[in-house]
């Protein structure tokens, strides 16, 4: 059923979440870099500034990556696996269950149905996003792939799949999350990547994004920023600004329209 503005805390925008997700941890930082070592000094410069770390293919290749996940965990960090597993589904469910046991959150499966079923099958203690279109991508892009729809209608196709086959929730850009939180309410968490400062819109090959606070408002339940910290004069003061935002916008009454 719909949200109505009603089914809101207080004062809140009728598309806030309301998990139970501690605002600091609203923030996952994606962990693009070469070397685990760059990675950790990363984390010690970050300090407490980041709790969530997303690890995809650039230090998947560097080497060492179950180790790092490991010593994330020792430090009390969150991780997020951002592999996008795609392969014929037995695959994916042996490679999915390579991570059980190992404290990840959240892991990215990029397929079709059977892909999705066979990893959330696998999975046990971690949660299975499903990719829906890349941020990257617009409707051109789209075209050129062979799709015949909307990235819009896409996106809401690949969500309810999603769920329909025991997924946790999505990887969508902030500009879909708004129909997406409509359509499914709270039984799926949404995952926006694409999120840009106001200042540094349109400066990469990010082509549907959206603020930190146009994410939030819209529905979606995290945030993944990478470039506009990491490239920052000062990356631990820049996480600190973002995260500040955050908590203003969940802090109770900070939206009260009276």
């Amino acid at each position: 059923m719909p949200y109505s503005a009603t089914s809101r805390p207080d004062g809140a925008p009728p598309l806030l979440s309301t998990k139970n997700i501690p605002p600091r941890e609203r923030l996952i930082f994606a962990m693009d870099v070469s070397s685990a070592d760059e990675a950790k000094k990363l984390v010690a410069d970050f300090g407490d500034s980041i709790h969530f770390y997303k690890l995809g293919l650039q230090i998947f290749m560097g080497g060492g990556y179950y180790d790092l996940i490991q010593w994330l965990r020792d430090r009390g960090k969150s991780v997020f696996v951002d592999l996008k597993f795609f392969d014929v589904p037995e695959t994916v469910k042996l490679a999915v269950a390579q991570l059980n046991g190992r404290g990840v959150t959240f892991a990215t499966v990029h397929g079709n149905q059977e892909m999705l079923k066979a990893a959330a099958a696998a999975a046990h203690g971690l949660k299975i996003l499903a990719v829906t279109v890349l941020t990257s991508l617009d409707a051109s892009d789209l075209r050129d792939l062979g799709f015949e729809c909307s990235v819009k209608d896409l996106v809401l196709s690949r969500a309810r799949r999603a769920l329909e086959a025991g997924c946790a929730g999505v990887i969508s850009s902030g500009l879909e999350a708004e129909q997406l939180r409509r359509n499914h309410g709270d039984k799926l968490l949404i995952v926006s990547p694409g999120v840009r400062p106001v200042e540094n819109r349109r400066v990469d090959d990010q082509k549907r994004i959206v603020t930190v606070e146009e994410a939030f408002l819209k529905g979606a339940d995290y945030i993944v920023v990478g470039r506009p910290i990491r490239n920052a004069p000062d990356p631990r003061q820049k996480a600190e600004d973002i995260q500040q935002s955050i908590a203003q916008i969940f802090e109770p009454g900070a939206h009260d329209r009276t």
